[in-house]
């Protein structure tokens, strides 16, 4: 029975409740609809909700009148002003955001995310793809498979979606014929087996007549499938597989409303679990057993993958959030480093070396990647060599993170094998991943702890450790200032050494350019030095221009608070132009001199330095006093 279609004014609570009743048991199926721009995915949502009366009477209405004014069908029904909210996907004509709907008919619910078809929205595709179970790839009969359509197909094949569906739609358009439909199925399975899809089921559809959307239509005598709605409606989910296998619970907050309850509350991913069930922490490994499975109407005797529950231990062990609660004869790999698939969802280009967050179920730890291994040509499936990511470009990369975290391949679980990178200055989403394997360097590599610790390294040469780290533009003065405070801190009987910016690139950065993605990792590699030689005690100085936060706060996070000391050359460019020492402004402006700070390359400039010198008002010798002052106060 599907929901009736009632005026708003005429909906009462009994007949919600009602509805909501014959639907509660039913199973619930998400999808995505995909492909090239203008290939019908709005109009197709459209019809599904139209044909399961899923829209009131005012809502049609609206839809009436629209069609007749901002519609593109002639004045009839325009089924994607149902979905096509955003005013500037209309004007357009071109779905940007992911649209989320809910359905339902006799046999099953459906939430359906309508995403988007342009090529610059390809990570709001991903967006939609991370949660479904199955994908209708459309394709406009008259045009055939696009990049868009190889490109999708593509990532919600990556994406570990095993149902794919390649809805043939406009059939009207090219008069239904068999042979337009039975070329683009041929085209589409060769490509389809070269990225790994086995099978798919192809439908021709007309999403505007609803030809075989709810029905087998009477204008395709030829097609002897289901229709839309009636594979929609049979194929079978993956739940009974995540519920088979091992328990995997990853703790999203510790539930603690009062001294005499402790529980583990988080979403079941995998499995199952009973009170008395022996269970695992990880990465702790600590064991217990389940005591209680809690929940709002009531405790449990099982919950299994898809509930959300608190678990109570029977043991008071560490369990926090991030933590993974697991079978006790299952455990989790832990591990620090990966290859993974990685989809670059900013404008801002991925950097090698650059810290970002990574958030992966409930734990976000710092991370950063390596130079791609090869960059993935959709079209063509070529491996390609790359030194960064651009937007909507998919890679393979390595990734090593600050701290040790419990996986799964994303082959065996989305939830602890997909992440997201997430930029740590703007907190913006700027990645999706999937970890194939960890590497095998995270399990034969361990810290050795030596005795001498970093505090004796100091208090045997009387003093604290400090890095003072000097940024500013070229000629701002940096490495003069540096020079002058090493030389008094040196008379002072201070230990000390100077890391110059010229000077390293001799030796220890002799192989990097002077691209973003290189000068990321320069100053990563004089960031790892520096901080070995604190270790040793040191006060150590740095002149770099290392024009990016990102990288200076990555160096801030490798020492202990209050040991990085960040010191602001200001001067301003036209100073710093003026003066030229090196000649290399002059250069920059020939173009003979790319990627150069201030001119073709941006500085960002510190916002809370900890020190800031202004050269147009302070000489060298000045700077280096006052530096020296506020240093002694502290490393004495």
């Amino acid at each position: 029975m599907a929901l009736e279609v009632y005026g708003s004014s005429d909906l009462i609570e009994r007949d919600i409740e009602a509805y909501l009743e014959q639907h509660e048991n039913k199973s619930l199926l998400r999808f995505i609809t995909c492909g090239s721009v203008d290939d019908g995915k709005s109009t197709l949502i459209g019809r599904l909700l139209y044909d399961s009366k899923m829209i009131f009477e005012d809502q049609l209405a609206k839809l009436t009148a629209d069609s007749k004014t901002v519609g593109t069908q002639g004045g009839a029904l325009d089924f994607a002003l149902l979905v096509d909210g955003l005013a500037a996907e209309r004007e357009q004509g071109i779905t940007i955001d992911v649209a989320y709907r809910f359905f339902a008919t006799d046999k099953r619910k459906f939430i359906v995310a309508d995403t988007p078809g342009h090529e610059q929205y390809t990570r709001n595709m991903v967006t939609g793809a991370s949660t479904a179970d199955l994908a209708v790839i459309l394709i406009d009969a008259r045009k055939g498979v696009l990049t868009q359509t190889r490109r999708h197909s593509y990532l919600a094949h990556l994406l570990g979606i095993r149902h794919l569906v390649l809805a043939i739609n406009k059939m009207d358009l090219v008069g239904y014929d068999r042979a337009v439909f039975d070329r683009i199925v041929l085209e589409y399975r060769s490509f389809a087996t070269e990225i790994g899809v086995t099978r798919f089921k192809a439908i021709p559809i007309s999403g505007l007549g609803g030809d075989n959307i709810g029905s087998r239509s009477e204008n395709t005598p030829w097609y002897e499938g289901p229709s839309l709605v009636e594979h929609l409606e049979t194929v079978e989910v993956d739940a009974a597989a995540r519920q088979a296998g091992p328990l995997r619970m990853p703790v999203q907050w510790v539930n603690r409303p009062d001294l005499d309850f402790r529980g583990f509350a988080g979403l079941v991913s995998a499995g199952s679990v009973k009170p008395g069930d022996a269970v695992r922490v990880v990465p702790s490994g600590k064991t217990s057993s389940v005591a209680r499975i809690v929940t709002a109407g009531g405790d449990l005797d099982e919950a299994v993958a898809g509930q959300s529950v608190t678990l109570t231990l029977a043991d008071e062990i560490d369990c926090s959030r991030g933590d993974v609660i697991v079978s006790a004869d299952s455990p989790l790999e832990v591990a620090d480093q990966f290859e993974a698939t990685v989809v670059w969802m900013s404008d801002v280009k991925m950097l090698p070396g650059r810290p970002y967050w990574l958030k992966l179920g409930t734990t976000t730890v710092s991370a950063t990647i390596t130079e791609p291994k090869y960059e993935v040509n959709v079209n063509t499936l070529e491996k390609l060599a790359a030194k960064t990511l651009d937007l909507n470009a998919i890679g393979v990369v390595n990734i090593a993170l600050g701290k040790p975290i419990p996986f799964a391949p994303y082959a065996e679980s989305r939830e602890l094998g997909g992440f997201i990178l997430i930029d740590r200055m703007t907190n913006a989403t700027v990645g999706a991943g999937l970890i194939h394997f960890a590497l095998r360097r995270s399990q034969n590599i361990h810290w050795q702890t030596a005795d001498v610790t970093r505090e004796a390294h100091a208090a045997q040469k009387a003093q604290q450790a400090k890095l003072l780290w000097f940024t500013g533009l070229s000629g701002a003065g940096k490495s003069t200032i540096a020079n002058l405070v090493e030389k008094k801190l040196f008379a002072l009987g201070k230990h000390t050494f100077l890391l110059d910016g010229d000077n390293v690139r001799h030796g220890l950065n002799k192989d990097l350019g002077f691209t973003e993605a290189d000068r990321v990792e320069n100053i990563r590699r004089v960031g790892e030095v520096a901080k070995l030689m604190t270790d040793a005690g040191l006060v150590v100085l740095t002149a770099f221009i290392s024009p990016f936060r990102a990288e200076r706060q990555m160096v801030r996070a490798m020492l202990p608070e209050g040991d990085f000391i960040e010191v602001f050359v200001d001067t301003p460019l036209a100073e710093a132009e003026k003066r030229d020492v090196k000649g290399l402004y002059k250069k920059a402006r020939a173009g003979q001199l790319s990627n150069f700070t201030g001119i073709d390359s941006p500085y960002e400039a510190p916002e809370n330095a900890e020190i800031r010198i202004d050269t147009t008002q302070m000489t060298p010798e000045a700077a280096a006093d006052a530096i020296v002052e506020r240093l002694l106060a502290q490393i004495d």
